[in-house]
C-alpha cells in the first residue's frame, strides 16, 4: 500500500487521481488525502473515507500560484506580495471561487480555500494529476493528523488507493488559514506559518474564533473538537503524574515516577521542533495501550499558538482522564 515516490509510482498515482481515485500524499505540513478537486464524485470519496461532515470545506492544492485565476476571481494584485513571500508554504487563503469549483469541495460556499504546498513530491503530483487536488489531512475525521506514511497506513489503508511516502513532514501541523473575502484579512486557523510573520504583510489581520455548533465553518480545522487521539487526553495542571499506564508529553517538566512513558516535544524548548514532533508523539502514545495521556502546555507565542490550538481541540474530545 505504501509506495516510494519513484517516477513510475508518481505516474501511477497521477493516473489514479485523474480517473477519480483517492490517495495519500506528503506535504510539508501533514499527509493529505488527495482527489481531483474539480471532480465532485472523487471529492465525495474523500468525505466517505474520512467520515467527514460534508459542510466542512476542503483546501485545494495547486503546483504554483499561476493557476489561481482558473479557480478564483480574486484580484491578484491584492495578494501578490503575500503569495510571493509565503508560497510555496504552509499558508492557505480563502478567496472567492469560480463556478468550476464544485460545491462539495467548498462546503457549498462561494469561496474556496487554496494553497501551494512546499513539498516537491506534492507539487509534481498535483501538476501531473491536472493542477488542482483537494487534500484534507489523511486521517479519520477528528482524529490525529498523520505526519508519516505509516500513520496513514494504520488509519486509512483499506479505504484509499495508494499512499506515497515522502518521509516525515517537516512542519508537522496544518497550514495557517487566512480569509481574504472581506475588506480586512481574517485569521481563521493558526498553523505552520506564525501570525507574527503574517502581520509583516497583513498588519490589519484580525482573528476570528471558532464557529459555534450552529454555524458552518469557513475553513477546515475550525471545529471545537478535532485532532483527538483515542486514548483519553488532558492537560497537566501541576498534579503528580504516575504509573506505567500513563503517557506524558513534556515541554519542560519531567515526572518523578520513572514508570511514566515520557516523550519530550523538544529537548531545547524549540517550538519549531515541537510542532514537527507533536502529532508523531501523539500517534506513538495512542498506539502504546495506555490508559491516559497527559500533556504539558507550551508557550503561546509563534508556532506555540498552532501547537496549543491543536492540543486544546484534542483535549476537548475528552472530558476527563
Amino acid at each position: 500500500m505504501i509506495w516510494l515516490p519513484t517516477a513510475q509510482k508518481l505516474n501511477e498515482a497521477a493516473d489514479i487521481l485523474k480517473r477519480g481515485g483517492i490517495g495519500a500524499i506528503p506535504t510539508e505540513t501533514v499527509y493529505g488525502l488527495a482527489a481531483d478537486a474539480l471532480n465532485p464524485i472523487a471529492v465525495a470519496r474523500i468525505f466517505e473515507a474520512k467520515n467527514r461532515p460534508v459542510f466542512n470545506p476542503l483546501i485545494v492544492h495547486m503546483p504554483d500560484a499561476g493557476l489561481l485565476p482558473l479557480i478564483s476571481t480574486i484580484d491578484l494584485s491584492r495578494i501578490d506580495s503575500l503569495i510571493h513571500r509565503f508560497w510555496p508554504g504552509p499558508l492557505t487563503l480563502v478567496v472567492p471561487k469560480r463556478s468550476v469549483v464544485p460545491g462539495i469541495t467548498t462546503g457549498d460556499r462561494e469561496s474556496v480555500a487554496v494553497r501551494v504546498p512546499a513539498h516537491p513530491i506534492a507539487r509534481h503530483l498535483i501538476a501531473a494529476a491536472g493542477g488542482f487536488l483537494a487534500a484534507p489531512s489523511a486521517n479519520p475525521s477528528n482524529y490525529l493528523s498523520p505526519t508519516r506514511a505509516d500513520h496513514v497506513e494504520h488509519q486509512l489503508s483499506d479505504r484509499i488507493d495508494f499512499i506515497l511516502d515522502g518521509g516525515p513532514c517537516r512542519v508537522g501541523v496544518e497550514s495557517t488559514i487566512v480569509s481574504l473575502l472581506g475588506p480586512v484579512p481574517v485569521l481563521l486557523r493558526h498553523g505552520g506559518l506564525s501570525t507574527d510573520a503574517l502581520r509583516q504583510f497583513l498588519p490589519d489581520l484580525e482573528e476570528r474564533h471558532a464557529p459555534s455548533a450552529h454555524h458552518q465553518p469557513l475553513a477546515p480545522g475550525q471545529l471545537a473538537v478535532h485532532y483527538s487521539p483515542s486514548t483519553p487526553l488532558a492537560f497537566w495542571e501541576g498534579q503528580p503524574v504516575t504509573g506505567s499506564e500513563t503517557g506524558f508529553i513534556s515541554w519542560s517538566h519531567l515526572p518523578e515516577d520513572p514508570a511514566v512513558r515520557v516523550f519530550r516535544l523538544s529537548e531545547h524548548q524549540d517550538l519549531t521542533e515541537a510542532a514537527a514532533r507533536l502529532f508523531s508523539i501523539l500517534h506513538d502514545l495512542d498506539r502504546a495501550g495506555l490508559k491516559r495521556i497527559v500533556v504539558e502546555r507550551v508557550p503561546e507565542t509563534g508556532l506555540g499558538r498552532a501547537i496549543m490550538d491543536r492540543l486544546k481541540r484534542a483535549v476537548a474530545g475528552h472530558v476527563h482522564v
